[in-house]
């Protein structure tokens, strides 16, 4: 039996470690289980095992130099100095040592014959010739002689592979320290989203900023929701991208970070938030990835900067306070408060469950007709939000729908050929909507 060393532990101690165990919520078990696809800095989560064909990333060797990390280009940038350096010293050494010149002679006799380089007698003097040829230093202790042509031939090729090598190793430090991603260091995304009521629709949010003065420009924001799913024919699709549309009444993903923002998307029908509820949160399999990208403004180099969020790092019934304010001409943004939240009145319902208790079933709308919350053409250019249907029947009827008529005036109209169509558009397609009675244009 093993002895144990030192002062045994009371029972009392296990039996109240395991009372606290047995009270705290399991939360680091749920994390450690659920893998994710980005992480919340932004590198991709991906293992890529059993990879038989290596030889394809020799085939791009900038690029895969460039991908390394820091301290293997380093030893690769030392090794490649080196070697050019030592083979060079060895082909000098030979050629001294072929020509004869490293043969001891007498300092007071006769000179003899004119070596190919002068000042070489050991492979210690050999490499550092190789050194200076290279690196273009040229001290004047040696050089190279009219004696050997084949000596002139090996200078030419030293000093043209140099040059590559040169290009190359500064080429891929370059590249590194102005990757990209570096300016994807100072933009932050608050870790936890969160969904709360605007405008009265259930709405997932998170906030973005930008530590930097200088802009990012054409900067567009892309949401992506990554599921588990299983098709009708019982396929299992590990990994399915659905788009998630981004709240905007420009109609695109494109956005001005001059300041921190709230991205939004409202859920609703078509969303795939749209079934997702408080109690079915922690249990859904799914991911939402955000994707930002830009150029930089000062260097003009294409960036990316990604983030994403798990249904733990998801807040039911919270919203952003507020971190902008106006002090002295000017706008002051209050870092320390990026990421606090404050709850709000909300319901535990879907946002589907949500809209059956307002009436809206799937059956209830026929085609054509606008299924509201989304943006309205109202005025000149405007938008606004509309109601649900155009349906005289509706009990609260939007702001575009006319007083209810009785059914002789409305068959009189449409004799008469009084019949109006209006255009509404809706985020991502644009539909007809025929309502019966007078519109006016409101300014």
């Amino acid at each position: 039996m093993l002895a144990r060393k030192g002062p045994l532990l009371p029972d009392g101690f296990f039996l109240t470690r395991l009372a606290e165990n047995a009270k705290q919520p399991n939360q680091f078990k749920t994390n450690s289980q659920r893998a994710r696809f980005i992480t919340k800095n932004g590198s991709c989560n991906v293992a890529h095992k059993n990879i038989r064909e290596q030889g394809r990333f020799l085939q791009d060797v900038f690029t895969t130099m460039v991908d390394l990390k820091w301290h293997y280009s380093l030893l690769i940038f030392t090794s490649a100095f080196l070697c050019s350096w030592m083979l060079f010293a060895m082909m000098w050494w030979l050629m001294a040592f072929a020509h004869g010149d490293l043969e001891p002679r007498d300092p007071n006799g006769e000179p003899g014959p004119v070596p190919c380089v002068t000042a070489i007698n050991s492979f210690t003097s050999a490499f550092l010739f190789s050194i200076e040829v290279q690196v273009t230093i040229g001290f004047g202790g040696r050089m190279v002689t009219e004696e050997c042509p084949l000596a002139i031939m090996v200078l030419i090729v030293q000093n043209i592979l140099g040059l590559i090598v040169n290009a190359v190793m500064l080429g891929c430090v370059f590249m590194k320290t102005a990757q990209a991603n570096r300016r994807a260091e100072t933009l932050i995304f608050s870790r936890n989203a969160v969904i709360a009521p605007r405008q009265g629709r259930p709405t997932f949010m998170f906030r973005l900023g930008d530590l930097r003065k200088s802009m990012i420009i054409s900067a567009t924001i892309q949401l992506q929701v990554i599921r588990r799913t299983v098709t009708t024919e019982g396929e299992v699709i590990p990994v399915c991208q659905l788009d998630i549309q981004v709240e905007n009444p420009l109609r695109s993903n494109g956005i001005f970070l001059v300041s921190p923002l709230i991205i939004s998307h409202t859920i609703e029908r078509g969303s795939p938030l749209y079934e997702v509820s408080a109690h079915s949160l922690a249990t859904e399999d799914m991911e939402i990835i955000v994707i930002l990208e830009g150029v930089v403004e000062t260097t003009g180099i294409t960036m990316q900067a990604r983030t994403s969020y798990t249904p733990e790092e998801i807040l039911w019934g919270r919203r952003f306070v507020s971190i902008m304010t106006e002090e002295d001409g000017r706008y002051s943004v209050d870092y320390s408060k990026f990421g606090n939240t404050v709850p709000v009145r909300m319901p535990a319902l879907s946002a589907k469950e949500l809209d059956q208790i307002r009436g809206v079933q799937d059956g209830d709308v026929p085609e054509g007709q606008l299924q509201g919350w989304g943006l309205v053409r109202a005025g000149r250019g405007g938008f606004r939000r509309g109601g649900r249907t155009c349906d005289s029947s509706s009990a609260s009827r939007p702001w575009y729908a006319a007083q209810p008529e009785k059914e002789e005036h409305v068959k009189a109209k449409e004799k008469n050929g009084q019949k109006k169509t209006v255009q509404l558009e809706e985020i991502g397609r644009k539909i007809e909507v025929e309502c019966l009675g007078d519109f006016s244009d409101r300014e």
